[in-house]
């Protein structure tokens, strides 16, 4: 399901970079904007957009923490404090 959500934003989004370059060349053509124009323009958009992805992936990452947490799955720090305390030879363990 994550994946599909993925997969209809980056299209909407293709779709909408392909609708606002289309909209720009008309008005270069027009006379009504600069290539110069134009182009800072796009530069604007990719950096915003490149902002919200970042914080996109920042709450992905953030929902999915919550979702294993609540899960109680094991982190990958768990697992490797297991490694260490398994790891041990038996004289220190049967100390504790």
């Amino acid at each position: 399901m994550l994946k599909d959500l993925i997969t209809l934003g980056v299209g909407s989004a293709l779709l909408a970079k392909e609708k606002v370059e289309e909209e720009l060349k008309e008005l270069i053509d027009k006379g009504k904007m600069s290539k110069e124009e134009a182009q800072e323009l796009i530069e604007k958009a990719k950096a915003k957009g490149a902002e919200q992805e970042e914080a996109l992936k920042a709450e992905i990452k953030k929902a999915l923490k919550e979702v294993l947490d609540e899960m109680g799955l094991a982190t990958k720090e768990d697992l490797e404090a297991l490694k260490k305390e398994l790891r041990k030879p038996d004289s220190e363990s049967s100390e504790a």
